[in-house]
């Protein structure tokens, strides 16, 4: 593990950058960046395009270690190279930004008012894949729909154990256990989530790991995961909010951090100049991370 890369991720100011949309999101991401599914007629062509959104974003002089802290890549990505290198060792020789790998593979049906991650069945190869090409950490998405006990203690429990998993391969797992901004009862499903990571967090032994979490209902109500000894860093993700509602909830939450996808790429579109590209991106960064640092 990259010791330069821990202290950054645990001390410096500023956020994560989410570029990990995957294969089912992915159309949806290139629409709203001016991409229609017309101008794409297979997985490749699609993900040629969304590398060089991706790259277009990277290399703006706007996204600097100035104010991004780290950016989580899509699997394709991480095998992908930006002016003929590893995209993850471009970011962090180049930009001075710490690489993380989106691994879940998408989540399962709707159960017990939760939807789990489904399996990783070449998991134990995607981490040895990532570890030699310097990723630090890793990201694993499930999804709380109802405040349902039983699902959200599966939910956090699972989360756990593949933590566990990615930590023994030297990696840092960002834990996102995430409840959905539209859920009537979604304050207490966040009520008991803190439950069930306060106890995993307490089992832990020697394991370090991000939460990355929906920005909760009341305002500061993970602080004290902000303090607590196993974890790295607290961030938050966007969502489906906008930008500016994002960020305006973000601020109320001292000490947690934007991990915002979404929020991030609002306003870009591929027909855009590049000074323009590079202002709405410059401007968009700037209030992200005014928002996380408050």
């Amino acid at each position: 593990m990259n010791e330069k890369q821990f202290n950054r991720m645990k001390q410096a100011a500023g956020f994560i950058a989410a570029l990990d949309q995957s294969g089912g999101s992915t159309p949806k991401a290139l629409k709203s960046y001016g991409i229609e599914s017309d101008q794409f007629s297979n997985d490749e062509e699609m993900y040629t395009l969304v590398h060089e959104m991706r790259t277009r974003i990277i290399k703006s002089s706007a996204f600097s270690s100035e104010h991004i802290l780290g950016a989580i890549l899509f699997e394709n990505t991480m095998d992908r190279r930006i002016d003929g290198t590893l995209t993850a060792d471009y970011l962090w020789q180049e930009k001075g930004v710490v690489p993380f790998l989106k691994i879940d593979k998408g989540l399962d049906v709707l159960q017990d008012g939760v939807q789990l991650m489904k399996p990783i069945p070449d998991l134990a190869y995607l981490l040895k894949h990532a570890v030699e090409r310097n990723i630090f950490g890793t990201k694993e998405r499930s999804v709380i729909q109802a405040a349902n006990p039983e699902g959200i203690k599966k939910v956090v429990a699972q989360q756990f154990d593949l933590a566990k998993q990615v930590f023994a391969a030297g990696l840092i797992p960002i834990v996102e256990p995430e409840v959905d901004i539209h859920s009537q009862d979604k304050k207490e499903s966040e009520a008991i989530l803190k439950t069930e990571i306060t106890k995993q967090l307490d089992a832990l032994t020697n394991e370090k790991v991000i939460l990355k979490l929906s920005i909760p209902s009341v305002d500061n109500f993970y602080e004290e995961f902000t303090h607590h000894p196993k974890i790295l860093r607290v961030v938050a993700l966007s969502g489906g909010y906008s930008r500016e509602d994002a960020d305006e909830k973000l601020a109320k939450n001292h000490g947690v951090i934007a991990s915002f996808s979404r929020a991030l790429s609002e306003g870009l579109f591929a027909q855009q100049s590049d000074e323009a590209f590079n202002q709405i991106l410059a401007n968009s960064i700037a209030e992200i991370y005014a928002a996380s640092v408050k």
